[in-house]
């Protein structure tokens, strides 16, 4: 990655909780989304026979799809996106992310988690560094999230200095909120709803669905689509179903 630490030609609304503003005035949130490179994202998403579907094209249509949303939230000012990966780099900044570079200390060997959990720091520290007193961290396999219910679920979550949303087995994380002088502190990894419970976080219980819906697997993309796929991953999901189709009538 050759980007900077942060990327400042991406365009930011302003903030609506900038000193000075009303008293009153609704926060305005930063998201960080961390987004793995894309040759070693979704390895879960298997076909048979293989060559149904192109694990990295999909990984990078999931964040792509994600960030698109999340930017048309009304409640995010800014949504950083950290990531070591030129082609999603390049990708979400056109879209109007501000790119992070993932800049790993960790030994190669570290667990996934570990390494996602730096990540989301980095972006954190660069959204503070900018000014922000509302930043939530967000994973990127969110295909089907809709801007209306991430507005929802940021609204409540300034009732609370941390909180979070778990995923839609209540086992997993796909949100992770903090407000003013409140650090993130992420613990993205297996059972991680009940390791953020655990470390102060509140859970929040609004109706999100989309908000909730990540996508590791076929089946669960099959069952996302239900409720309505990002433009990148329907046209990908679509390009799936047709092969798998020919396949079968073969």
């Amino acid at each position: 990655m050759h980007d900077t630490d942060q990327d400042s030609t991406a365009s930011v609304r302003p903030a609506e909780n900038a000193p000075g503003d009303p008293a009153g005035a609704a926060p305005a949130w930063a998201l960080v989304v961390p987004v793995k490179a894309t040759q070693n994202a979704k390895t879960r998403v298997v076909t048979e026979p293989e060559g149904l579907i192109d694990n990295a094209a999909l990984a990078a249509a999931f964040a792509y799809d994600t960030v698109e949303s999340a930017l048309a939230s009304d409640e995010v000012q800014a949504v950083y996106v950290v990531t070591e990966d030129l082609q999603i780099a390049a990708g979400v900044r056109a879209l109007g992310a501000i790119v992070v570079a993932e800049q790993s200390t960790l030994p190669f060997e570290s667990p996934g988690f570990a390494r996602l959990n730096e990540a989301i720091h980095t972006g954190e520290l660069a959204a503070r560094a900018a000014g922000t007193s509302y930043v939530a961290a967000l994973t990127a396999d969110l295909p089907t999230l809709a801007p209306t219910e991430l507005s929802a679920v940021l609204v409540e979550a300034t009732r609370f200095g941390r909180s979070y949303v778990a995923d839609s087995s209540g086992i997993g994380t796909t949100l992770l909120a903090a407000g003013p002088g409140t650090a993130l502190d992420p613990q993205f990894g297996y059972d991680s709803a009940a390791a953020h419970t655990a470390a102060g976080a509140m859970a929040i219980d609004v109706p999100a669905q989309t908000v909730r819906t990540d996508v590791d697997t076929l089946d669960e993309l099959s069952e996302a689509a239900q409720l309505g796929l990002g433009p990148r991953t329907a046209a990908l999901f679509a390009e799936y179903e047709q092969r798998a189709a020919n396949g079968s009538a073969g």
